[in-house]
């Protein structure tokens, strides 16, 4: 049996996390740009 699995050096499922992180939500630097931005549109009123 074959298995089409990758893991890391130490035994992570590479595509396992990857599927956890896109269902986890807004990343460090989209939150950073979201908060520039309601910054901006605060400073302009």
């Amino acid at each position: 049996m074959s298995s089409n699995k990758r893991f890391s050096s130490v035994g992570t499922d590479i595509e396992e996390v990857k599927r956890l992180n896109s269902q986890s939500g807004l990343s460090y630097n989209e939150v950073k740009q979201l908060l520039a931005k309601q910054y901006e549109n605060k400073e302009k009123k």
